[in-house]
């Protein structure tokens, strides 16, 4: 990252060597890293962390990818081979806590990283980001830059349904003072956007919509302008879902993140 922008991202060598301890390790995660779009996500969070003073550190290049895709894949051995080097590098720096804004890698460590000794305590982003705000270290300028704008929310599945975390990210935006309007399928019900399931990766069956224009069309029912998510898969899949409706100049697709920022 450019040392010219607004913001410090430490390392864990970096506090290591200046004797220091982060609060928290933020898991980057991989696209996080090299997703162009999301990576707009890793700055707008760690902005945050600057504002309200929280002291955290990040792996840099010793973080790797946690091997969610290796699992789901069916290839267990990658999986493995992958988590234990990344628990040897957490165990050796110590890290007690760990927040990351990706439902997948948050699934990941929290859930599975335990059975190979792995533990460690684990929280999503909106979590944060609501303790944050309930803890008063989070303040809007005046009222915020979505302030009274018709807002609707993407449920992750691997955020909901996975690990029943419902009322953070929406908690988050109602701090924004928006106009939070939910669609007709969400929270238990919510329509996966279809990444999860590889669709992302695929292209859809002949004959059958893609599930993440269904999403689309399900968040342009509530007549909102801004769709948020919490999860750089939907991010990618509502977004190219808004493509498709042709909506790109009107309806615009943000993580809570960016909108926590813009209005601080």
């Amino acid at each position: 990252m450019s040392q010219e922008m607004e913001y410090k991202v430490p390392t864990m060598a970096e506090m290591l060597a200046a004797n220091e301890s982060p609060e928290i390790l933020f898991w980057v995660g991989c696209a996080g890293s090299f997703d162009d779009r999301y990576k707009k996500v890793t700055i707008a969070f760690c902005k945050i962390l600057n504002k309200t003073g929280i002291k955290f550190a990040v792996l840099g290049t010793e973080e790797s990818c946690t091997g969610d895709p290796a699992r789901r894949a069916g290839n267990e051995f990658l999986f493995q081979m992958q988590a234990t080097m990344n628990i040897q590098v957490l165990d050796g720096y110590g890290v007690k806590k760990i927040v990351t804004a990706c439902p997948h890698c948050f699934n990941t460590l929290k859930n599975e990283y335990p059975e190979l000794g792995g533990n460690y305590e684990v929280i999503h982003h909106s979590e944060f980001l609501q303790q944050l705000i309930n803890a008063g270290k989070i303040k809007m300028e005046g009222g915020g830059e979505f302030k009274g704008k018709k807002i609707t929310y993407h449920d992750s599945c691997y955020l909901g349904r996975a690990n029943d975390v419902y009322e953070a990210p929406r908690a988050v935006l109602e701090a924004l003072d928006t106009d939070l309007v939910e669609m007709k399928r969400c929270r238990t019900k919510g329509l996966c956007c279809g990444a999860g399931g590889a669709q992302m990766f695929k292209e859809p069956e002949k004959g059958k919509k893609d599930i993440n224009v269904e999403r689309i069309e399900d968040a342009l029912a509530t007549g909102a302008n801004t769709i948020a998510v919490a999860c750089p898969f939907c991010m990618v899949m509502m977004s190219d879902g808004v493509k498709n409706k042709e909506k790109e100049d009107s309806v615009k697709v943000y993580d809570l993140a960016e909108l926590i920022e813009a209005s601080m």
